[in-house]
């Protein structure tokens, strides 16, 4: 009779230099290497933030940067920290969404893309300005292999009509255009820059994100709460893209009059998907944590509304950029921590838990989207802003170190991946 091995067994059992970090295991798993290069991107983009908000107090005196420094802030959070997990996530779910094979290893020039274009441009950021053009031909060259890698997976489904990976595809064939269209910025189109921010957030990350999340959310909580019933029409999620085209095309031309056209129902479905995905019982923390992030999705629409009523009654831009940084910091960040906590657990052979270290750093990052939403109110808005770039990498440095050390790390359960 054979015998079947315990995992636990099995470990003690492997020699130990087999199983210490290594960087040779970031190219066993999608996720492994663009969430490694994702959370080294995320500490190092908001430490440049920080550094520069920190000048602007005169604690130090910078370096001029090539370009106007809330620009740079604005590309590398929307078009290469956040992306750097999105590729790593949908590099891992496109074939197993559409029945593929899983991928070769053809996702290194992706990675390489997105860390070293973000290095290069933090680099211009600091004073080094050689360093700009060739950052952005580098992240532009990332985006474009992380495309060609999904288009494939894409093209060899055939006939296979999955709609949530073709919307997110479409997103990110938007997001690549926005990356686009700043190089026009940065050749002296200065007009274009609502229009790069505007896809940044309505045409990539918003899509990407809601897209995600219709797909999910229901099958994680059908899986762990009793007598739950998933919710996922395709016609909310057709809506949901119609109006943020609606609202990036309105952002792009700045008809900022018309935004409530958009943002009144993109405020309606917003509550409707929470009411109807919320469990009604018990569930666990890491579910749990996805919950409460999809919360700021309505209180991010419900600010966008607010900000539209002060236009049409005339007081333009009444809550500044506090409703930007609601989705920015507490919808993008929160669920972010949330799920990536969750991949990572899942494809480390973890347990499907919320640990300690991602507890504090979701928490903290709550408190650090309140801070930033009210620093559009205070008299000295700066030094909220630099307080809250400040307690952003505070909540997120122990997190990310944590990730780091999985992601170069064997699964736990010996499996491969």
């Amino acid at each position: 009779m054979t015998k079947i091995k315990d995992p636990a067994t099995s470990r003690a059992q492997t020699p130990r230099m087999a199983r210490l970090p290594s960087p040779a295991m970031l190219m066993r798993a999608p996720h492994r290497l663009l969430f490694f290069i994702g959370a080294g991107n995320l500490l190092l983009a908001m430490l440049w933030w920080a550094l520069w908000l920190g000048a602007l107090r005169g604690l130090w005196t910078p370096l001029p940067p090539p370009l106007p420094p809330a620009w740079l802030h604005a590309l590398l959070m929307q078009y290469l920290v956040l992306p750097s997990f999105i590729f790593g996530f949908l590099l891992t779910v496109f074939p197993r969404w559409m029945g593929q094979p899983e991928l070769p290893r053809r996702y290194a020039p992706v990675g390489i893309g997105l860390f070293g274009g973000q290095a290069l441009l933090i680099a211009a950021a600091c004073g080094w300005t050689p360093g700009l053009w060739p950052g952005l031909l580098l992240a532009l060259a990332g985006w474009s292999a992380g495309l060609i890698v999904l288009g494939r997976v894409l093209k060899a489904a055939g006939p296979n009509r999955n709609w949530h990976a073709r919307a997110c595809y479409a997103a990110l064939l938007l997001g690549w255009l926005g990356l686009l269209l700043f190089m026009a910025v940065v050749r002296g189109h200065a007009t274009l820059m609502p229009v790069t921010v505007a896809l940044g957030t309505f045409g990539l990350l918003l899509p990407v994100y809601l897209t995600v999340a219709h797909r999910m959310i229901p099958f994680f909580a059908n899986n762990v709460v009793h007598g739950y019933v998933p919710w996922r029409p395709l016609r909310w999620l057709a809506a949901m893209w119609a109006l943020l085209m609606l609202r990036l095309l309105l952002s792009a031309l700045q008809i900022d009059n018309l935004l409530w056209l958009a943002d009144a129902p993109l405020l309606m479905l917003s509550l409707q998907a929470l009411w109807h995905w919320w469990p009604r019982g018990p569930m666990p923390g890491l579910l749990a944590a996805l919950f409460l992030a999809l919360a700021w999705l309505p209180i991010s629409f419900a600010l966008y509304l607010l900000q539209d009523v002060g236009q049409l009654l005339g007081h333009p831009q009444l809550l500044g950029r506090a409703p930007l940084h609601a989705l920015a910091v507490g919808l993008f960040g929160s669920l972010l921590v949330a799920m990536v906590t969750r991949v990572t657990q899942g494809h480390s052979g973890r347990p499907l838990v919320m640990p300690a270290v991602a507890w504090f750093a979701f928490v903290a990052l709550q408190a650090v989207a309140i801070m930033r939403i009210a620093a559009e109110l205070m008299p000295d808005a700066y030094a909220w802003h630099f307080a809250a770039a400040i307690g952003w990498l505070l909540a997120l440095a122990p997190w990310v170190v944590r990730l780091g050390w999985i992601y170069l790390s064997p699964r736990r359960d010996g499996k491969p991946g």
